[in-house]
């Protein structure tokens, strides 16, 4: 589906990771904190010191919680958009590259990717499902390309994981960020890759920003006899072991 120019506006929102999640480790908190209150102005004249150990336990509990959710929340809002321009960077890009993105979301990776190119062309394809990413849909994404200025530049498409329509050696760079990992088991996560690798050109890059699993993706990459398979250190965005993986056809 190709799309038109727009002129941008506002700010681009790239949504909130494990939505349910965040409000989850917000919601504990809160009733960590208020069962912890209650047990103290209930028990405080009777028993002042075991009440006020139970809300010193719950409230510690309560803050871990806080902590917790406020990772989470600073993770989708600062530390992917910073991860992902530094990913973006080492790609070194000379703009009229065929790029796919895989698993695109809102548009985190292939928006910065479009934002460097010049004749070339960024292909974003994604379920979207809004479990995974708050407000998660195309038009979201079609909604922050018009206001980065490059919708233009981008193109988005619904599909099946396990089967991409491209063809054999078509793009220059296929990308995808915090995706793979939500797909069923291991052998769709490794179908996933295979296919990813399958529609990279030869000598072409190949970036996968995830959590948990990095160490299988690169695994399977050596089977298919990708070359310059690097992975990242580990990091801690959204509280979970979180890796860069690069390699080359």
């Amino acid at each position: 589906m190709a799309l038109a120019s727009v002129e941008p506006s506002g700010k681009p929102d790239y949504g909130l990771d494990s939505p349910l999640l965040v409000r989850r480790m917000f919601g504990r908190g809160v009733w960590t904190l208020v069962i912890g209150s209650a047990v103290f102005f209930i028990n405080r004249h009777e028993y002042p010191g075991p009440s006020g150990s139970i809300l010193g336990v719950l409230g510690a509990i309560a803050a871990v919680f806080f902590a917790v959710g406020g990772i989470m929340v600073w993770s989708s809002r600062v530390g992917k958009l910073q991860l992902r321009d530094r990913l973006l960077a080492r790609l070194e890009f000379e703009g009229d590259e065929k790029v796919l993105d895989f698993g695109c979301g809102r548009g985190l990776m292939l928006i910065g990717a479009a934002k460097r190119l010049k004749t070339g062309k960024a292909t974003g394809v994604d379920v979207w499902n809004p479990e995974v990413l708050s407000g998660n849909s195309m038009e979201a994404a079609k909604e922050n390309a018009k206001i980065e200025g490059v919708l233009d530049r981008v193109r988005l498409e619904r599909f099946d994981p396990a089967k991409l329509v491209y063809p054999d050696n078509h793009y220059d760079i296929v990308m995808s960020a915090l995706a793979i990992h939500n797909l069923g088991d291991g052998e769709d996560r490794d179908q996933a890759v295979r296919e990813m690798y399958r529609v990279l050109k030869p000598n072409g890059r190949l970036v996968i920003l995830d959590i948990l699993y990095t160490g299988r993706y690169a695994k399977v990459l050596r089977a298919c006899d990708a070359r310059d398979v690097a992975l990242s250190a580990v990091g801690f965005l959204w509280c979970v072991p979180t890796r860069s993986l690069m390699a080359r056809k």
